[in-house]
């Protein structure tokens, strides 16, 4: 969106340098990257992206500040998932914000689960290197970085005693962030189902037997869990002796759940279903969202009245639609972007860096603009 950079970098692209590109993110992850980066990167003005990670800020404290949400909230767990020893915030959230025809953002999302957040900043410098951008320009928000993400992770432990954990982590797309968060805090990324419990204590089997686990950063999605009938090593409901970097209860405290409670000028009106007296005659202005799937699975853009009927009203809300308008310039027409606000609560709530997705279709994610070109994940760059 700054015109300047998106001139120059247009002019300047090849086929050559993108497959050069493609071969740097496999090269610096150390794993192959199976899901689509785009040819470019974004360049954004910095009050338009230090005006989300304020809105997202702002959401977050108006949710944690209140006591009636945070109690609902609270109840909302799953019994089978509700983890003892819930901390007073999260660790790691993230805000979603699509643009508008105003170059105004508006909340698509609000997530307290970790990201992307070892595999974003590779990303933006490999994009910075093969490309040759301005070195002046920025993809993170704060100098201290990767400190952060390390006390993060490990809080005051050993390496040695801090996992990260997944279901399969081999088998998901997400292994090159996972690769890189290894190679920056040394610690080792487990299978869920290769953790067990001995007494109060976790452990992990490895070459040398079993390993204590004093801190865990779960990278585990309940509703895959759910959908793979998962059988962990562990009852999530056991009180353990571990610390968790990133508490698992906030995955359902502060999600799709939060919209309807949320009142901001960046919010769109949005509805439980099961609060909703009559369903809307224009549904091709709003958005069906199951309360807890990752990924973009079970979204329905514009959907039709049975579709509505078919669900299971208390599971699923209804937003009004947030029409991206197309800003970034490319070969293949104006290109809709959607800003991750990727946020540590350390000492304070502090926005650390973006996750970019790119799209020209109904819906941002990456799988939902695979076949076509110029779009998928990117990084945001900001003078």
């Amino acid at each position: 969106m700054i015109s300047e950079f998106r001139a120059r970098f247009n002019r300047d692209f090849t086929a050559e340098k993108y497959q050069r590109f493609l071969l740097e993110i496999d090269r610096r992850s150390g794993a192959h990257v199976n899901f689509r980066n785009s040819e470019t990167p974004c360049f954004f003005p910095a009050e338009l992206l230090a005006k989300m990670a304020r809105y997202g800020q702002e959401l977050t404290h108006q949710l944690i500040g209140n006591a009636e949400y945070m109690e609902t909230s609270l109840a909302e767990i799953p019994p089978a998932f509700h983890v003892p020893g819930d901390s007073a915030h999260p660790l790691f959230l993230q805000a979603d914000f699509g643009i508008d025809a105003n170059m105004e953002p508006k909340l698509v999302e609000i997530q307290g689960f970790p990201s992307l957040y070892a595999y974003q900043p590779m990303l933006a410098e490999a994009y910075r290197d093969v490309y040759g951008l301005d070195p002046n320009l920025r993809h993170e928000f704060m100098d201290d970085y990767l400190p952060a993400f390390r006390k993060a992770i490990l809080g005051d432990h050993d390496p040695e005693n801090v996992i990260l954990m997944e279901i399969d982590p081999e088998e998901q797309k997400t292994l090159p962030d996972f690769r890189l968060t290894e190679r920056h805090c040394g610690i080792k990324t487990v299978s869920i189902t290769n953790v067990v419990k001995r007494g109060n204590r976790l452990y992990y089997r490895g070459g040398r037997g079993e390993t204590p686990i004093y801190r865990i950063y779960n990278r585990a999605i309940v509703d895959e869990i759910v959908r793979k009938g998962v059988r962990p090593g562990f009852d999530f409901r056991d009180d353990v002796d571990v610390e968790w970097a990133g508490h698992p209860n906030w995955y359902f405290r502060i999600s799709k759940f939060s919209l309807p409670y949320l009142k901001h000028v960046s919010v769109p009106k949005t509805w439980f279903l099961n609060q909703m007296h009559s369903i809307p005659v224009d549904l091709e202005n709003y958005v069906l969202k199951p309360l807890y799937s990752f990924a973009g699975l079970g979204v329905v853009i514009g959907p039709s009245a049975e579709q509505v009927r078919a669900v299971d009203p208390s599971l699923y809300i209804l937003q009004e639609r947030v029409h991206f308008a197309p800003f970034v310039e490319t070969p293949f027409g104006l290109t809709k972007t959607e800003v991750r606000v990727m946020y540590i609560w350390l000492d304070e709530l502090r926005a650390v860096t973006t996750i970019i997705r790119m799209g020209r279709g109904k819906m941002m994610g990456v799988d939902q603009n695979r076949d076509m070109e110029w779009v998928g994940a990117s990084a945001g760059f900001f003078q």
